[in-house]
Formats: C-alpha cells, sequence, structure tokens
C-alpha cells in the first residue's frame, strides 16, 4: 500500500486504478488527458524500451516540472542526461516499477542548481498487452513552487 500524502498524486493513482478495469496495469490506450488536467503539468510518460539494458525515453515531460529538471525532457534519454546520483536513483526507481509492475511513492529532498527542492512522486506502470509494462505514468509535485 502506498503512502501518498499529495491530493493530486492521490487523485492520480485512483485514478490509475481505476483505469486497471480488473487488470494489473491500464494501458496508455485507458488514460484520457482531459481526466487527468488537475495534474497534467506535473506529468512525465516515460517509455520502457524493449532491449535488456532497460532504458527509459522520456516521451512527455510536464510544464510544471520544466523549471525543476533544468530543462525541458520531452524527447530524451534518460541515461543520457548528465550523470548524477539524482539520475541514477529515478533509473533504479523506473527499473524496479518495470520489472517488478509495482507501482512506487517517493519523497526526496536534494539540493539543485544551489537550491533547496523536495517533491513527492508516484510512478505507475502501464502495459499495452497486460502483461509487460511498456511506459510508466510518473507523477511528480514540488512542494516549493
Amino acid at each position: 500500500m502506498l503512502t501518498i500524502t499529495n491530493p493530486k498524486l492521490q487523485a492520480l493513482y485512483a485514478y490509475w486504478s481505476d483505469k486497471r478495469t480488473g487488470r494489473r496495469f491500464p494501458a496508455r490506450a485507458d488514460l484520457d488527458p482531459i481526466e487527468m488536467r488537475y495534474v497534467l503539468g506535473d506529468l512525465m510518460l516515460v517509455d520502457v524500451l524493449d532491449d535488456e539494458s532497460m532504458r527509459f525515453h522520456i516521451r512527455l515531460h510536464g510544464c510544471n516540472l520544466f523549471q525543476h529538471h533544468g530543462g525541458e525532457l520531452t524527447g530524451k534519454m534518460l541515461d543520457e542526461l548528465p550523470a548524477t546520483e539524482r539520475r541514477e536513483l529515478v533509473t533504479q526507481t523506473f527499473t524496479q516499477v518495470a520489472t517488478t509492475g509495482e507501482p512506487m511513492q517517493a519523497y526526496r529532498e536534494f539540493v539543485l542548481d544551489d537550491r533547496w527542492a523536495q517533491y513527492e512522486a508516484v510512478v505507475l506502470p502501464l502495459s499495452s498487452d497486460g502483461l509487460r509494462v511498456n511506459m510508466l505514468l510518473v507523477g511528480q509535485i514540488y512542494s516549493n513552487r
């Protein structure tokens, strides 16, 4: 059971759960951006690439995340971003969710560009075939904005 504290992320998790409709995972096609408008700027959609290397392609990077991540990440590969502890932690988190199929909640605090930052996030697995996780829906809300 996840212990999500942010109301928007609680609503996102409930939405994801409802879209499963008895399946282990919903598919990307089950999601409607209009139904998620309350959190769209705080979302990432991440493709899980179909190879043994477990790489991640950032398909969508919400506009509210832009200022906290130091730029636009849409269309970039996670492993192409500057090597930092933060990137390694995100890679580990995405890999865990992609391989286990279990949603994950995280609360992080760190210094970025000489500023203190903190956020809560949920990482939710999606599957087009109902068996293999091929995309991640990530909600990430910073508390310092």
